[in-house]
């Protein structure tokens, strides 16, 4: 993979059910896990009927450097939304990672 191509910024969020605010008080939340240089490789809008009723779900694709211990529990924030990861796609021995994301519901 070329340096040249990762030209976004994703933040890999966790959810945090032990994190304390400054007050001491538990609160929890999603805490920053790292960020990283990407790639976007797909965007596109799905319309899926479910039981809800038809929705439209954003769909994103990154390839950005492996990093270890992100799993599809993590979430992806690219442009001040948040995106779960769906699908963790590990290639190149380890070198280089495929996250299939889908904008999260509030």
């Amino acid at each position: 993979m070329r340096a040249g191509k990762l030209d976004r910024t994703i933040t890999i969020r966790r959810w945090d059910d032990y994190a304390v605010d400054e007050y001491g008080v538990a609160s929890p939340d999603w805490i920053t896990v790292g960020d990283l240089r990407a790639q976007l490789v797909q965007q596109s809008t799905e319309e899926f009927i479910e039981n809800r009723g038809a929705d439209d779900d954003t769909v994103m694709i990154f390839r950005t450097r492996f990093m270890d211990g992100v799993t599809t529990k993590d979430q992806v924030r690219f442009d001040g939304s948040d995106f779960d990861i769906r699908e963790v796609k590990i290639t190149g021995r380890n070198r280089y990672m495929e996250l299939r994301c889908v904008e999260a519901q509030p």
